[in-house]
């Protein structure tokens, strides 16, 4: 088999992403982005040889291994010309930053977007896609084959309890206890349905988040589960506690864990001087994306009934009794950072506030009561 040889549990399973997920239609192109490590890598294949099946015309890209602070290689943001209907992107990390694009965002309907990708799935809506940052073969077949109706309703149903709050409470266990506004906030369901163009998300799927309100959020977030760091995911052995003040971490503390945190936090502070210096970010802009470095920019709630704590954060983040927040770049794109680093919070007790005043409990303690 070229490139991998696909076991065939994952060939089934590559099929029901194409013909679920995408719902691909025959001589639709598909773009797949991946690397020459052996997870991602023989999924991607799993991936073209199921396009094949579906009488789509797939185009496979492999690439060396990329971080958060790295950018991807010219040529794949190149294949974006084509115009792809489809683009999944299976990376042992990252996809890449748009090296062009960080220093001139592409503008649409007065929108800056900072990569082609962004530009041509929620900008012109032209492509679907999903992209699944250090997905293993094992998360993959037993994580995505799940019943998406379900999931579906409870990803529907918690947005719309998020999409009617101007505030929200956390706490768990761990020791975590944070407020944030939602006002002018609406949530986003990753439910795993990307037949339609401007639609994408993880596989697997099964989450639901929000951006908190800029500048709101206060207390203390204790990170038990797993994190992001710059070179990949790691489980916390040690908990990490996080000082929040005006929506800004204040403090770390930890061991090693807590370390690691902050070294990548730096790295993204120093490097957003460097990129302007250098002329990969507008002039003017680092004292910004060095600040949003240290931000709170999004909450999420897991409800893949699938996934499971593994060290992870593709599959950790939709695991059930669990939330996770996200320092750096939120999903509002009003929030721009050079990182998004997502880490996990087990057995939260979440509440939301309405206009009004009334009160909802989505979770007590990691039970979803919706």
């Amino acid at each position: 088999m070229f490139p991998f040889s696909v076991p065939p549990l994952l060939h089934t399973v590559a099929q029901i992403v194409i013909e679920r997920s995408f719902k691909l239609q025959k001589n639709e192109q598909v773009l797949i982005i991946t690397n020459p490590e052996l997870d991602v890598g023989t999924i991607a294949t799993a991936l073209y040889e199921a396009v094949i099946l579906a009488g789509g015309k797939p185009v496979l890209i492999f690439q060396p291994v990329k971080t958060q602070l790295d950018f991807a290689e010219p040529a794949v943001i190149a294949a974006f010309n084509a115009k792809p209907e489809i683009v999944i992107s299976l990376s042992a990390n990252k996809m890449g930053k748009d090296k062009k694009a960080s220093a001139h965002p592409y503008r649409h309907k007065g929108i800056g977007y900072d990569h082609i990708f962004h530009l041509q799935l929620y900008g012109e809506k032209r492509c679907r896609g999903f992209w699944s940052p250090g997905i293993t073969i094992d998360s993959f077949c037993r994580t995505v084959p799940i019943d998406y109706d379900v999931m579906e309703h409870q990803c529907a149903v918690v947005k719309s309890v998020l999409d009617d709050a101007v505030s929200i409470h956390i706490s768990a266990p761990s020791g975590t206890d944070v407020t944030f506004g939602l006002h002018g906030r609406q949530a986003k369901a990753d439910d795993g349905n990307f037949s339609m163009p401007g639609h994408g998300g993880n596989l697997p799927a099964g989450e639901t988040f929000i951006s908190p309100e800029n500048g709101t959020a206060n207390g203390t977030i204790v990170f038990d589960g797993s994190i992001t760091l710059n070179d990949g995911d790691i489980l916390i052995r040690d908990p990490i506690h996080c000082t929040l003040d005006q929506g800004f971490v204040t403090e770390i503390s930890g061991g090693s864990e807590a370390t690691e945190l902050l070294r990548t936090i730096e790295m993204a502070e120093t490097n957003a001087y460097e990129f302007e210096r250098i002329g990969t970010l507008p002039p003017g802009i680092a004292s910004l994306y060095a600040r949003n470095a240290r931000a709170i920019g999004e909450i999420g709630i897991g409800l893949n009934p699938e996934a499971k704590i593994t060290g992870n954060m593709l599959e950790d983040e939709k695991a059930f009794h669990t939330c996770h927040f996200a320092i750096g770049h939120n999903y509002d794109d009003d929030l721009p950072a050079l990182i998004h680093l997502d880490g996990l919070v087990q057995n939260p007790t979440i509440t939301t506030f309405s206009k009004t005043g009334e009160e909802i409990m989505i979770e007590l303690d990691g039970e979803l009561l919706l």
